[in-house]
């Protein structure tokens, strides 16, 4: 069983930047479709933005300008940098992932356990 393991989160000022990442346990599991999602407290799981296989990046409309996502398919891992950040961006950010597990070709969805990012103003 793979698991999504996220890191980078933490406590920063307004204005600061973080880079998450998002990476397969087993590398025998390949990073497909990947999305980063975030949830604040009270509110719904939203859609912070997608990567395909080959790097398209797509984003929510709130998002664009200040987040960006990318790949590195030789480390199987995605990234999420984050510029500008505001009080408001403060939640868990959550990597949502079909998976190909290379052995048996099976594609799988997988969610990360989830990354706190605080702003403090």
């Amino acid at each position: 069983q793979v698991q999504l393991v996220e890191s980078g989160g933490g406590l920063v000022q307004a204005g600061g930047s973080l880079r998450l990442s998002c990476a397969a346990s087993d590398s025998t599991f390949i990073l497909n479709i990947v999305e980063w999602y975030r949830q604040a407290p009270g509110n719904q799981r939203e859609l912070v933005a997608r990567i395909s296989p080959g790097g398209s990046p797509t984003y929510a409309d709130s998002m664009k300008g200040r987040f960006t996502i990318s790949r590195d398919n030789a480390k199987n891992t995605v990234y999420l940098q984050m510029a500008s950040l505001k009080p408001e961006d403060t939640a868990v950010y959550y990597c949502n992932a079909d998976v190909l597990n290379v052995r048996t070709h099976q594609l799988r969805n997988y969610w990360g356990q989830g990354t706190q990012v605080t702003v403090s103003s």
